[in-house]
């Protein structure tokens, strides 16, 4: 992946771009001096992040045209993929690498409707690697995920830490870990070929500091941080702790959150590594700060944030839900010079800024 300067950019594909994490790579990447290529199929975000992006970025409308093409386009649809690839090529201008966000990402919805997310998480990904292959495009950063690593494991958790398809509780996560073994088999049929990082992500929370952009799920949202923002800006009367009697300081689960800024800068980190790296391989990297959060430690440092107290009430445990989850980070620390920088009081800041400069998300 050359690294770019001006009149020599590489340009990244990057699926699932519009969406949470997605937004706040293509701002690094366009930062620094990558061009993006966007597909995204709106089902769980807004194309008004690319305006906010281009903002942020200083893009001017000629230059948005040449450095953030957007195409609405669902991945699992083959022959309007190719479109896309094709588009490069007629440009002469191939794909350096894809970034691969896109995905079905609800844990809950993917107990209930598990057909689902197996059909369209895997089959979008085999769709999206044939084209690479055929386009010469053979480098790939996967969007995975630390549930990977199911509920066996001693903490912290490390790369090596056990992952097997029978200790991970939902649909979501077993397409995460299938995904991975279908990526290391790509690799094994041409490791002289096919370069490809396996990206495990904590709990992404926060948002740029601009509070231009941040999440906006759709509905209810499933993660703590949105819930609670939402809650905090008025839009929920009060989150639901699920148990306060595990075996943590306070009672309630302990997560490795860390800022999608961070996350963000994660991506950036491991597409030079790669491009450095002198050996083609599967880098597997986990992506935390290696420092638990309780969520009656959130609900303070939101508090803080926003200068008022926040409503809660105790619900029972959710089933497989653990004690403790966090990362041991030194791996992407030692290989590639990435760590998380950014604090609790920071996420929360920027996650407020967000939430109170946008009571409705995008809309």
């Amino acid at each position: 992946m050359s690294m770019s300067t001006n009149g020599d950019r590489s340009t990244i594909l990057v699926t699932g771009g519009c969406g949470y994490i997605g937004s706040h790579t293509i701002t690094v990447l366009l930062e620094k001096n990558y061009n993006v290529v966007v597909v995204d199929n709106l089902d769980n975000s807004s194309e008004v992040s690319l305006d906010r992006v281009s903002e942020i970025v200083g893009l001017t409308a000629e230059e948005r045209s040449e450095r953030l093409r957007f195409y609405n386009i669902d991945l699992i649809n083959k022959h309007d993929m190719r479109k896309v690839f094709e588009d490069q090529k007629s440009h002469n201008v191939p794909f350096e690498a894809c970034i691969h966000f896109a995905g079905l990402k609800s844990v809950g919805e993917s107990s209930r409707l598990p057909i689902k997310y197996y059909d369209y998480n895997i089959s979008s990904t085999l769709k999206l690697l044939a084209l690479m292959d055929e386009f010469g495009c053979n480098s790939i950063v996967f969007s995975s995920s630390a549930t990977v690593y199911g509920g066996g494991n001693s903490m912290p958790l490390t790369e090596t830490s056990q992952s097997s398809l029978a200790d991970i509780t939902n649909p979501y996560g077993k397409t995460k870990h299938m995904i991975e073994i279908i990526l290391k088999d790509v690799y094994a049929s041409a490791p002289d070929k096919w370069n490809i990082a396996l990206l495990r992500y904590f709990n992404p929370i926060g948002a740029h500091p601009s509070g231009k952009i941040g999440e906006d799920p759709n509905g209810i949202p499933n993660n703590l941080m949105p819930y609670l923002s939402q809650v905090a800006i008025g839009r929920r009367e009060y989150l639901t702790i699920f148990g306060d009697d595990y075996d943590t300081p306070d009672g309630t689960g302990v997560r490795d959150y860390l800022h999608v800024m961070d996350l963000a800068d994660g991506h950036l980190a491991v597409m030079r590594y790669m491009h450095d790296s002198s050996n083609k391989n599967v880098h597997t990297f986990n992506l935390g700060t290696g420092n638990g959060v309780s969520v009656l430690d959130m609900v303070k440092s939101l508090e803080k944030a926003c200068g008022r107290q926040l409503k809660y009430k105790i619900g029972p445990r959710r089933p497989g839900d653990l004690a403790f989850v966090y990362a041991d980070a030194t791996k992407a620390k030692k290989e590639m010079g990435w760590e998380a920088k950014r604090g609790l009081d920071e996420m929360c800041r920027d996650a407020w800024a967000w939430q109170s400069n946008n009571p409705n998300g995008f809309n």
